[in-house]
């Protein structure tokens, strides 16, 4: 049950860092638009467009992959207690 855990946890792990990549993206130009951007972009976009629905972006600032980075953390944290 421990493996599970372990799994789930890496995984969330991992997947923040993605979305942390896909963040940094945005500050190159034409990167979102290369091969791996929109790849990158599949697999993150799905996640953080809910929390951009709710959270408006402040000028030219979006904090909605933040608050979805630390709902991430939060949840790996929680599947660790849980299995545990």
């Amino acid at each position: 049950m421990q493996t599970i855990g372990a799994l789930l946890y890496n995984a969330m792990y991992i997947y923040s860092f993605l979305i942390i990549g896909y963040i940094l993206m945005s500050w190159f130009p034409n990167a979102r638009e290369s091969s791996f951007g929109q790849f990158l972009g599949s697999i993150v976009e799905p996640y953080l467009e809910p929390f951009r629905r709710f959270i408006p972006p402040l000028g030219m600032i979006d904090l909605s992959p933040i608050v979805a980075i630390i709902v991430l953390r939060l949840a790996s944290a929680g599947v660790l207690a849980i299995f545990s």
